[in-house]
């Protein structure tokens, strides 16, 4: 009965998630054409408001715990387990204050209504995961930017997404190259429970009435930390939260 209710849902969703990709693309051009970095970034905000505020329709709730651990007036490398699209748009908005920057592939950076121009033009990077060199330069180039600007860089150290919530091995390298080109950055690890749900069927039908779970864990500096001390205790704290199948 649920996956049927899915259907008529999902086929709304996608409208309106249609109508917000297309809307806001205009909004972001004008945003970022007459206005420069500020006004497209408050743009991309209202942009993850929306997106966001669309999976209402499928029966979503979000929470997000913990947001007031976050240290302020530093860069911020943020490391998370990765479920599906949806946790993308919620860090965004709910970390909006601290400028969220991603790690995305490059076949994202054209083709998508707003999503391919805010990544091209809004201070994230694109990486052809099948050049491990050119991956590692955009890497260190996100570095060195949320350093002199005391913004944010997301990361997902599994790659890809899971799609039974259950983990993946984390890679090493990006944040390896995060932590050394932000050296007065904090590690902020955030746990995702739930967000699988939302694309258990695949695509379509999506997944209805899920509550979706961003666990902020404690931030720590990395300055004076041997790598492999920063990455096992991130990995840890991250993956001890994440309830598999939940």
């Amino acid at each position: 009965m649920k996956k049927i209710l899915a259907y008529p849902l999902s086929v709304l969703y996608y409208l309106f998630f249609g109508l917000t990709l297309v809307v806001f693309h205009v909004i972001q051009w004008l945003s970022y054409t007459l206005g420069g970095y500020q006004a497209h970034k408050v743009s991309v905000d209202w942009l993850c408001y929306f997106l966001v505020s669309n999976t209402y329709v499928l029966g979503t709730r979000y929470r997000f715990e913990n947001l007031d651990k976050l240290p302020q007036g530093v860069p911020l490398i943020v490391v998370a387990n990765h479920q599906s699209f949806y946790d993308i748009p919620a860090i965004n908005w709910y970390m909006r204050k601290h400028h969220i920057k991603f790690i995305s592939k490059i076949e994202l950076g054209k083709g998508i209504p707003s999503i391919s121009y805010n990544l091209r033009n809004g201070g994230s990077v694109l990486i052809n995961r099948k050049d491990p060199r050119q991956s590692l330069r955009e890497v260190g180039k996100l570095g060195e930017y949320i350093e002199k600007y005391n913004r944010s860089a997301v990361i997902f150290p599994e790659g890809t997404r899971s799609k039974t919530g259950k983990p993946k091995a984390f890679n090493e390298s990006g944040i390896k190259v995060l932590c050394r080109k932000a050296p007065s950055a904090y590690i902020v690890p955030i746990t995702i429970n739930n967000s699988w749900k939302m694309t258990r069927w695949g695509a379509f039908p999506l997944g209805i009435g899920n509550k979706l779970t961003f666990t902020i864990q404690e931030p720590f500096a990395i300055k004076g930390m041997p790598f492999e001390d920063i990455f096992n205790r991130v990995q840890d704290v991250i993956v001890s939260g994440i309830n598999p199948g939940e």
